[in-house]
């Protein structure tokens, strides 16, 4: 009789075991909020700290650098533009916003746009910079992060104001980078504030503790992934690039915001002095990826644009 009992709990515990593997399985598989069509090469385009504002308010955003970069993003015709937050100088302003509407057209036309959420459009009343936020982007349907696919590229753009360790985001990014696909390659994440900068409080903005721990559960995930990991961030107003664990990060905070000076050292994979006014071109084709950093150069009133910072990845078969 005893040992009839106990084969009856081990049943009954192999049973709640298995369900809840499947349980997991299902919660853990990638499904993107996006997919784009995967024919042929793809090119996107990375860049933020625009601010959009008043043309006649230069101190904050430097209007004729955002008119010349929006200018060319839009020449280079990419399928994707992603924003790394501070879209606009004060998101509760609807002002700010009309500027927004004007300034970005070329980037809405035939360019799909991906945002995310910075300091500065939650600025004030976060309420109000979240409805004019999402009544510019419908599509997100009062998304704070969501995901991405495009072919063998994963993208995660994320909510930095919401990313607290061990909440909500941080799960749902956990959870979604356990479950990439085999045939994902590339794995690019998005966020405002970032896990890596040289940036200071004397002269811009330090990395925070909660971007700091972010970046660690990413290179974990990086450590046991055949794909390659690259995230951007902004917040920090010029451009760096720095590789720890296995990921690329890059802060590209270059597109109009008043610059912020950053101390270089000799192993950093950027090193020129001054501000960068600039955008990230990344192309993709097969289990190759490139990137070019675009900085502005030269009269803003007719501005020339130099490739100065570039890296490949090529992901493991």
């Amino acid at each position: 009789m005893g040992a009839a009992v106990k084969r009856n709990q081990f049943g009954v515990l192999l049973v709640l075991l298995l369900s809840a593997v499947c349980a997991f399985a299902a919660d853990a598989k990638f499904s993107p909020d996006f997919t784009l069509p995967s024919k042929g090469d793809f090119k996107f385009v990375v860049y933020g700290d625009i601010r959009f504002t008043d043309p006649a308010n230069v101190r904050p955003s430097n209007p004729e650098m955002r008119h010349a970069l929006v200018s060319e993003i839009a020449k280079e015709k990419p399928q994707v533009v992603i924003i790394t937050g501070d879209i606009v100088l004060r998101g509760d302003n609807p002002e700010d916003w009309k500027v927004f509407d004007q300034e970005a057209t070329p980037l809405r036309d035939g360019i799909t746009l991906w945002p995310t959420l910075g300091n500065h459009d939650l600025y004030r009343d976060p309420q109000q910079g979240l409805a004019h936020y999402f009544a510019r982007f419908p599509e997100l349907k009062d998304k704070r992060w969501y995901s991405a696919r495009r072919g063998n590229v994963a993208f995660f753009l994320l909510d930095s104001a919401s990313d607290a360790q061990g909440g909500e985001e941080w799960q749902w990014l956990d959870r979604n980078l356990s479950a990439l696909p085999r045939d994902v390659n590339f794995v690019i994440i998005a966020m405002h504030h970032p896990p890596i900068t040289h940036s200071t409080e004397l002269t811009g903005h330090p990395a925070r503790s909660s971007e700091q721990a972010l970046g660690e559960m990413i290179e974990k995930h990086a450590a046991s992934s055949k794909a390659k990991f690259v995230v951007l961030a902004g917040h920090v107003h010029n451009y760096e690039r720095y590789e720890r664990g296995g990921v690329e990060y890059i802060v590209t905070g270059g597109g109009g915001a008043t610059p912020y000076p950053i101390p270089r050292a000799p192993e950093d994979h950027y090193r020129e002095a001054g501000p960068t006014y600039h955008f990230c071109r990344f192309t993709v084709q097969g289990r190759k990826l490139h990137m070019d950093m675009v900085k502005v150069e030269g009269d803003p009133q007719s501005p020339s644009f130099a490739v100065k910072d570039s890296f490949d990845l090529t992901a493991e078969k």
